[in-house]
């Protein structure tokens, strides 16, 4: 796998990978109130408890509040992140995934294409359980742009992970990154949110993964991708996905530069996968210019009938803003308008080709298959 560099470090998804210009944005303020919930002793599983008390058979935990309750969450956590492990002719690996949904018949798990890709059409992909059970699994569906996978196997009525808001998410914020980094399962490490809205794009030329990752400072190593980023109350908010790397061929440990796919931007193309075996992804309708190296995504061609020529932008424009966030290249105006669900309208200011004005653009985006 070719590794790409940026500066003085690497990043690398445990195969390789680039960190494109790009700037964090805070989202809204958290609440810091608790909750209080009760932990089945038997399987860690989560219940909300409206008085405050829980049957002899849990234990009560507060959850939320202004600081993270590192052992309580991994606790109840721990038993919905499981490990993955793929042989194939091209090669074996392991990494980590999420029970997202669970019934009588069968469980759905969720991690990166990267970390079963190898296994498309040749091998095997095996689940193991925190109690060390391991299970076939057959692959769902992927998604090689948005590095999501989603996984089937045939063991129902397991505890499955709480979905969390990205879009509620701030830096500063803590979280706890689970998963099995180099083959270690149910690892734990803590950590923050370090930033937001940072693009970052992994893969080899011509089949990229774009990525508005969040970014923490949480350990994660190879062998954590697919595996979890929880929240304060042990709501998974990201997926692990990527690392930066200062070894000059990009592979080595954490240095506390972590990338996460926010679950938002993850739930619709596993939800889409998940009902169709398939997923979509947002066309702009443009083609953007990869020589530019001015600050901004200078469009290069305007696809007729496409989002953007209906909506009136010309050919040369620069984007400089999408939604408020500024798009400093190429990569950075991928991945914003990766992160939207098709049919979003977009909020997109550019600088016009014949003036050099400033103009806003409401862009309402269209769809494509994403494979």
């Amino acid at each position: 796998m070719r590794f790409k560099r940026s500066g003085k470090f690497a990043a690398t998804f445990l195969a390789g990978a680039i960190i494109a210009g790009g700037i964090g944005a805070v989202a809204s303020t958290p609440t810091t109130s608790s909750i209080s919930a009760c932990a089945d002793k038997r399987t860690g599983a989560l219940y909300l408890s409206a008085t405050g008390t829980c049957p002899t058979n849990r234990t009560l935990v507060q959850l939320g509040g202004s600081a993270m309750d590192a052992k309580a969450i991994a606790s109840l956590v721990t038993p919905t992140v499981v490990s993955i492990s793929v042989s194939a002719l091209s090669g074996s690996g392991t990494g980590s995934g999420s029970i997202y949904k669970s019934s009588a018949s069968g469980s759905y798990i969720i991690t990166n294409n990267h970390v079963i890709e190898d296994a498309v059409t040749d091998g095997t992909i095996k689940v193991e359980f925190t109690n060390g059970d391991q299970v076939s699994a057959t692959i769902v569906g992927r998604d090689p742009m948005y590095d999501i996978a989603v996984l089937f196997i045939k063991t129902g009525n397991l505890p499955t992970i709480a979905i969390g808001d990205s879009s509620k998410v701030s830096v500063g914020d803590p979280v706890l990154a689970i998963g099995s980094p180099l083959g270690l399962a149910s690892t734990v490490t803590s950590g923050i949110i370090s930033a937001l809205n940072r693009p970052v794009t992994t893969g080899n030329v011509g089949s990229e993964s774009y990525v508005n990752a969040l970014q923490t400072d949480a350990a994660i190593n190879p062998g954590n991708s697919g595996g979890a980023l929880v929240d304060a109350k042990g709501r998974i908010i990201g997926v692990n996905s990527a690392i930066a790397s200062l070894s000059s061929d990009g592979v080595g440990g954490s240095i506390g530069l972590g990338f996460s796919i926010p679950i938002n931007e993850a739930k619709r193309v596993i939800d889409e996968i998940i009902a169709t075996g398939k997923s979509t992804r947002p066309l702009m309708g443009v083609e953007i210019d990869g020589t530019f190296t001015g600050i901004g995504a200078r469009l290069r061609a305007i696809v007729p009938g496409g989002a953007a020529d209906k909506a009136g932008i010309p050919v040369g424009s620069v984007i400089r803003s999408i939604d408020g966030i500024r798009i400093s290249n190429a990569d950075a105006a991928i991945v914003k308008i990766r992160s939207y669900a098709p049919g979003s309208t977009i909020t997109v200011v550019v600088d016009l080709p014949s003036s050099g004005g400033s103009k806003t653009f409401k862009v309402t985006l269209g769809s494509a298959p994403s494979m």
